[in-house]
């Protein structure tokens, strides 16, 4: 692959974990170009085309990664996109894959991880079935991550909508970081 063709646009708000990231795709031939926010990321966009992207799915004061992967999958429908997140839910996960992405991991990812879903072309039918059943709190999980998904990650009106006091959900999120 001609590294003219391996420009990649990290997506991500920890600045410790983007600057690691970057430095390990770089030892790979990737140019990196780094964007904290949709903002920041947009003003790349008007000067690069990248072909692959890794996108943080929440940063911080603002709704989601998913509309980054939006933007970027606009930008370049060819782009290879890998969405990361700090919990994965199968909500977002399909969202993610219905905006663009080209596959949707859990952190902690690390280079090799990334680099194989770019790589990804289609999916896996022989992936292992489970047998095992979800969890209440799987469930419960799984919905909040479903409706914050459907409001753009407003936590106001998932609340309303989930019939939970927003401070509730706030501290639900808390417990485990989106």
């Amino acid at each position: 692959m001609d590294t003219e063709q391996r420009l990649l646009m990290i997506v991500e708000d920890d600045e410790a974990f983007a600057r690691t990231l970057a430095r390990s795709f770089e030892r790979r031939g990737y140019r990196v170009l780094h964007a904290d926010s949709k903002l920041q990321m947009d003003e790349l966009l008007a000067t690069h085309y990248p072909d692959y992207a890794v996108v943080d799915l929440k940063l911080k004061g603002e709704a989601s990664g998913l509309t980054c992967v939006r933007h970027l999958h606009a930008h370049n429908s060819k782009m290879r996109i890998v969405v990361l997140t700090g919990f994965a839910s199968i909500a977002t996960a399909v969202e993610a894959v219905k905006l663009g992405a080209v596959h949707y991991l859990a952190k902690p990812s690390n280079t090799d991880d990334i680099e194989a879903a770019f790589g990804l072309m289609e999916g896996n039918a022989e992936v292992e079935l489970t047998n095992r059943s979800s969890s209440i709190k799987t469930l419960e999980w799984e919905r909040i991550h479903e409706v914050l998904a459907e409001t753009g990650f407003n936590i106001s009106e998932a609340a309303r909508r989930l019939g939970m006091h927003r401070r509730t959900l706030s501290r639900k999120l808390e417990k485990k970081r989106v």
